[in-house]
């Protein structure tokens, strides 16, 4: 590796988020397959198994995506018989998604899931707490300098 090339696709940090991005995706989808859900789908059950009953916009703002690309997802998820869309009575507009009882039922497989994935890091819990902090901040830092 060249570290004295500033273009050099190896020095690029873009790069090494981007590939590890696709590799913490990758090692989703088998574990993911048995519950029926696909990555953007388990993140949004975590944000429901965490709080039931929030309003897309919400959840949105969690996963940092506009309401209109998560509603795809939603809609497949209630198909799926695993959330419900419910709108707010005072606010018709307002639309907060609700766990049904089968997409309750998935956490405690979601948990496992987790597990698997801490495993398959074979990083000490210490540094990988470390590690998402450091990440988090980076996030933060660039989303208050654009």
């Amino acid at each position: 590796m060249d570290t004295n090339n500033p273009l050099a696709l190896d020095n690029q940090l873009c790069f090494t988020l981007y590939s590890a991005s696709l590799a913490m995706t990758q090692a989703y989808k088998p574990l993911l397959e048995p519950l029926g859900l696909t990555y953007p789908q388990y993140l949004v059950m975590l944000i429901l198994w965490e709080q039931d009953g929030l309003q897309l916009k919400e959840i949105g703002a969690r996963l940092g995506q506009k309401s209109g690309a998560l509603t795809p997802v939603i809609k497949r998820l209630e198909a799926e018989g695993r959330v419900q869309r419910v709108r707010d009575a005072q606010d018709e507009r307002a639309l907060s998604i609700c766990l049904t009882p089968a997409g309750k039922s998935l956490q405690k497989q979601g948990r496992e899931v987790n597990q698997c994935i801490l495993k398959a890091c074979s990083i000490d819990i210490d540094e990988l707490i470390d590690l998402k902090e450091k990440l988090d901040n980076l996030r933060k830092n660039i989303h208050e300098n654009n």
